[in-house]
């Protein structure tokens, strides 16, 4: 029997980096006065596509907050609630570029194992939930630094953070660990399609459907 080729962990699927790159880029994001921060083509290697993926919930957070903030307009909700969803679309574009890219890497080397059991996450979901983390860490630590918080506000966020970074370090485990298994062709994982219907008219009963004279 032909043995597989081994794949390193590191060029391509390192939880670490990967954390490392996420608390990076949203200290470096929050630094500058707009959102629309200029990203790299994510198609130019799976490190610019992970980083697009974190620029794409670092944008939908701060959306979010704008669309609950008490003193915004009607027409200011309305029309943030459909950057979002654009935005939501870009981010989940880019989950599955990443699950592209690992899966065109193993392809040259017969992998995933076909015969292997399949993982119902893949590692661009993963990815996705790691990013997700990642903002929570950085927004949960600043309330714990507010000067003008009473003590208890404090004392509740700082429990909070210490349940999310170990949240967070169980996935990055999860991770390394899935993708360990996949380059021994002991785990396969399939590209899934988030096929979103809210961004499509033709799909939207509520677009296309006319209204009750």
């Amino acid at each position: 029997m032909t043995q597989r080729p081994e794949i390193p962990l590191v060029p391509l699927v390192d939880a670490r980096t990967i954390v490392a790159l996420h608390d990076h880029m949203t200290e470096e994001w929050h630094r500058l006065p707009a959102l629309n921060v200029p990203i790299d083509d994510p198609a130019a290697d799976f490190i610019t596509a992970v980083r697009a993926q974190h620029h794409a919930n670092f944008e939908l957070w701060h959306l979010e907050d704008e669309a609950r903030s008490p003193y915004a307009l009607d027409r200011e909700v309305m029309l943030t609630k459909r950057s979002i969803d654009r935005v939501n679309q870009r981010r989940n574009d880019l989950m599955e570029l990443c699950d592209v890219m690992l899966l065109e890497a193993l392809s040259a080397h017969n992998l995933p194992a076909p015969s292997a059991p399949l993982h119902s996450e893949t590692p661009g979901l993963i990815l996705d939930r790691l990013s997700i983390l990642g903002l929570k860490i950085y927004h949960t630590r600043e309330q714990t630094r507010r000067p003008d918080a009473l003590r208890v506000h404090i004392l509740r966020n700082k429990e909070r953070l210490a349940l999310l970074e170990e949240q967070r370090g169980d996935l990055a485990e999860c991770l390394d660990r899935l993708w360990e298994l996949v380059i021994h062709g002991q785990r396969r994982f399939k590209l899934y399609r988030q096929l979103k219907m809210y961004n499509d008219p033709s799909l939207n009963p509520v677009s296309y459907r006319k209204p009750s004279a």
